[in-house]
C-alpha cells in the first residue's frame, strides 16, 4: 500500500508544477546564500589562521562553498524539469531520468544535513585548535627581527585589542614566556642577569604583559610591568585591580565569535534543508502523479501520487534484499573471474 497518497486533477498537477518552479528557484538563491557564508566564513577563519594549529576548521567552510554550488546545479535542473512536466512531449525526455534524480537528491539531501550538524559541532575543534595556536603564537611575539614571525607580535597585539582578551587563558600566561626581544635588554644590567640565571631555560621572565593588554575603559593609567607587587604602585592590590587588564583569555574569546558565528551558519543551512526537503517530497509527488495518468492522451483525467510505493518496513525491506542480491552478485563475478584464472595458473 502506498504511503501518504493523495489524488491530482490536471489543475491540481499544474499548481505543483508551478509551484515547485518557484521553489527551485528560490533554492538556487538560497545555495548563493550558503556559498555565501561558507566562503565568509572561510575568509574570517584564515583571518587568525597563524592563531590555528591545524587546518582541520576549514572542512566546514568547504563544505558549505560545495553544498552551495552543488545547490545552485540541481535546483536548476529541478526547475527546468518541472517547467518542462506541463509539456507531454517536453516531459518524455525526462522522464527516464527522474527516478535517478531523486535519488541523487535524497543523497544531497543527507549530506546538507550533516554538514548544518557538523556547524553546531565545530566547537570542541576549535577549543583545541585555538589553545595549541594560540600558545605557539605567544611564544613568537618577541621575534620581531626573525623571517616568517616578524609579523607575530603585530597580529596579536591586533586581537587582543579587538576582541579584549589577554593572553591564552588569561593575562597571566605572559608571565611564563619571555614575550620582550633581546634587542631590548641590558644584558650588562644585574637585574636582567639575576632574571635570566634564575630561570632554567635562560629565559627573561616578568609579571607583566604587552600594552595590547590594557583595559582603556579603566579608570587608572595602565600597568604593565610588576603587576604582582603591591608595593611597586601606590594605592595598588594585584588581587582586586585586574580590571586595569582584559581578564578573559583570548581563547574564551575567539571561542565564543567562532561558535556564535558557526551557530547562525548552522541554523540558516538548517532552514535550506528543509526547504530542499519540502522541494523534493514535492517532486515525488509531482513524478508519481505524472507516471499515474491512466490515459497520456487525455491530460484532465484524475492520477495518484505517493511519497513511497510502500510502507516505510516494506520498502525498508526491499532495499535491503537489493544490497544483498548486489553482494551476490559481486561474489559471483568474483568467483567466475578466480574460476577463470585457475587453469590458466595450473
Amino acid at each position: 500500500m502506498a504511503l501518504l497518497k493523495v489524488k491530482f486533477d490536471q489543475k491540481k498537477r499544474v499548481k505543483l508544477a508551478q509551484g515547485l518552479w518557484l521553489m527551485n528557484w528560490l533554492s538556487v538563491l538560497a545555495g548563493i546564500i550558503i556559498f555565501g557564508l561558507g566562503l565568509f566564513l572561510k575568509i574570517e577563519l584564515r583571518k587568525r589562521s597563524d592563531m590555528m594549529d591545524n587546518s582541520e576548521s576549514h572542512f566546514v567552510p568547504n563544505s558549505l562553498i560545495g553544498m552551495g554550488v552543488l545547490s545552485c546545479v540541481f535546483n536548476s535542473l529541478a526547475g527546468k524539469i518541472c517547467y518542462d512536466a506541463l509539456d507531454p512531449a517536453k516531459y518524455a525526455k525526462w522522464k527516464p531520468w527522474l527516478k535517478p534524480y531523486l535519488a541523487v537528491c535524497v543523497l544531497f539531501n543527507t549530506v546538507l544535513f550533516l554538514v548544518a550538524l557538523c556547524c553546531f559541532l565545530l566547537r570542541g575543534s576549535l577549543e583545541s585548535t585555538l589553545a595549541h595556536g594560540l600558545k605557539n603564537g605567544m611564544k613568537f611575539y618577541r621575534d620581531t627581527d626573525t623571517p616568517g614571525r616578524c609579523f607575530m607580535k603585530k597580529t596579536i597585539d591586533t586581537l587582543q585589542i579587538e576582541f579584549k582578551c589577554c593572553g591564552n587563558n588569561g593575562f597571566r600566561d605572559w608571565f611564563e614566556i619571555q614575550w620582550i626581544s633581546n634587542r631590548y635588554l641590558d644584558f650588562s644590567s644585574k637585574e636582567v642577569k639575576d632574571r635570566i640565571k634564575s630561570n632554567v631555560d635562560g629565559r627573561y621572565l616578568v609579571d607583566g604583559v604587552p600594552f595590547s593588554c590594557c583595559n582603556p575603559s579603566s579608570p587608572r593609567p595602565c600597568i604593565q610591568y610588576q603587576l604582582t607587587n603591591n608595593s611597586a604602585h601606590y594605592s595598588y592590590d594585584h588581587q582586586t585591580e585586574e580590571l586595569n587588564l582584559w581578564v578573559r583569555g583570548c581563547r574564551a574569546a575567539l571561542l565564543s565569535y567562532y561558535s556564535n558565528l558557526m551557530n547562525s551558519v548552522g541554523a540558516v543551512t538548517l532552514l535550506v534543508w528543509l526547504f530542499e526537503v519540502t522541494i523534493t517530497i514535492g517532486l515525488r509527488y509531482l513524478h508519481t502523479a505524472l507516471e499515474g495518468v491512466a490515459n497520456p492522451e487525455d491530460p484532465e483525467c484524475e492520477s495518484e501520487g505517493w511519497l513511497l510505493e510502500k510502507s516505510i518496513p516494506e520498502t525498508w525491506k526491499a532495499f535491503l534484499e537489493s544490497v544483498k542480491k548486489l553482494g551476490k552478485g559481486n561474489q559471483v563475478e568474483a568467483e567466475g573471474v578466480d574460476a577463470g584464472q585457475a587453469p590458466e595458473a595450473g
